[in-house]
């Protein structure tokens, strides 16, 4: 596959499923050999009949059509160098999308599509662009507090691939830790991505605070609303073993 898409290029995906009031979220698959692997687009409405995208995936005509609903797509956040494959078809679609990726990622995202800031920018006080504790700058979170529900839209540091479809995708799965059994830093991320596991276990502690969360939303695998706390504070403590 290559390292980002140059058109339009719809990959399997299910059904947008709304989690929240203005939250949107899809999974898709990412084509291996003898099986898929999961990938999860989320979109978030902001004020002012905007949206903010992270984690783009190109989806069906009639998917779009849900998306822009949502809210004219007008932030695009890459939340680390390895989520930008179809960062460049997006800003071409909509070309006044703010391209947004963490200040670690700013260079290799670059190559796809120029980066307009680093740091917040949505002019939405509900949403928050968090650059992740302990990664060296190179992963982006979302926070999303509304109606006194909190939702954490997280990237590469959480997975929850409790459903791997296909030999490949479960070997792969197990090979890497991307959550089989339970949530987890996949051990690929800790050793290419992770570069101060306290401060990472710090970030988590401090999320699992938030005593209106919800949910966590990660790029890989399932929703995480079955005590997210408690799962956040569990990854902490085994951060730090």
């Amino acid at each position: 596959m290559t390292k980002f898409h140059e058109q339009w290029t719809v990959l399997p995906h299910g059904r947008i499923e709304e989690v929240d009031d203005g939250i949107l979220t899809v999974e898709g698959d990412i084509p291996m050999p003898l099986g898929n692997f999961p990938r999860r687009m989320t979109a978030i409405g902001l004020s002012g009949n905007r949206s903010a995208i992270f984690s783009a995936m190109a989806l069906k005509e009639p998917d779009m059509r849900s998306i822009e609903a949502l809210g004219e797509p007008s932030f695009l956040i890459v939340p680390n160098s390895h989520h930008r494959l179809d960062a460049r078809i997006w800003k071409q679609r909509y070309p006044a999308l703010k391209v947004v990726s963490p200040p670690g990622a700013k260079e290799s995202v670059g190559e796809v599509t120029p980066v307009d800031a680093t740091f917040g920018v949505f002019g939405d006080t509900s949403v928050e662009l968090v650059t992740v504790a302990g990664t060296d700058e190179a992963e982006a979170a979302l926070v999303v507090s509304r109606n006194g529900r909190t939702t954490l839209v997280v990237n590469d540091v959480i997975a929850n691939v409790r459903h791997p479809r296909g030999l490949g995708a479960k070997i792969m799965a197990r090979l890497f830790g991307f959550g089989v059994k339970c949530p987890q830093v996949p051990r690929i991320v800790k050793r290419t991505m992770v570069k101060d596991k306290t401060a990472l276990a710090g970030q988590f502690r401090a999320w699992a605070g938030d005593t209106q969360l919800q949910r966590i939303i990660v790029s890989h695998g399932d929703i995480i609303d079955n005590d997210p706390a408690g799962a956040l504070r569990l990854l902490a403590a085994k951060l730090e073993r």
